[in-house]
């Protein structure tokens, strides 16, 4: 049981309001975290307007989907596995690419060093070295995509933690998280 009320969008009023039915039309339905997100209409506004800014970003819908996947598995966030997961399978994602993902790793070596990239901002708090970002210029990414990521992996992070220490229920079909090797 959530540890905050769910809001529902036939209650909400004012921009609350006019963000759940945005989130309502973009997703058919409004999921659970946008709900007990929306206590608070700042952190429903940031996140609505990140989301959005990400969704026509640099990394594009495919690799953003690997870094969330990456960041809710080693954060271990059920709720934002499950959806990741399910967002990455509509951005044409294998199941098999999404479980690689899920431990940093991708068939593709760009790829995989950027997941590496995201998951060493993770367990460092964004100590990385120069090195670190080095490695993602030496696979091709460049300036644009290696900030990017870093905001992603914030973003996820915040909704990570939402999630959790919330307890928002899933209403994704769940995924069982995975433990690095």
């Amino acid at each position: 049981m959530s540890r905050v009320p769910l809001v529902e969008s036939t209650s909400a009023t004012g921009s609350v309001k006019e963000q759940l039915d945005q989130i309502q039309t973009a997703f058919g339905t409004v999921p659970a975290m946008f709900r007990a997100v929306a206590n608070s209409p700042a952190a429903l506004q940031s996140m609505w307007a990140a989301f959005g800014a990400y969704g026509g970003g640099a990394l594009g819908p495919a690799v953003s989907e690997q870094v969330a996947v990456a960041v809710a598995n080693r954060n271990s966030c059920d709720y934002c596995l499950a959806a990741h997961t399910a967002l990455g399978r509509k951005a044409g994602l294998s199941a098999d690419t999404l479980a690689a993902a899920q431990t940093g790793d991708a068939e593709d070596a760009r790829t995989a060093a950027l997941l590496r990239f995201a998951l060493a901002l993770v367990e460092d708090r964004g100590q990385v070295s120069d090195e670190d970002v080095q490695a993602l210029r030496d696979h091709g990414w460049n300036d644009e995509q290696i900030v990017e990521t870093i905001g992603q992996v914030a973003l996820n992070v915040f909704t990570n933690y939402i999630n959790i220490a919330l307890a928002v229920p899933v209403d994704f079909p769940r995924v069982s998280l995975r433990t690095t090797s």
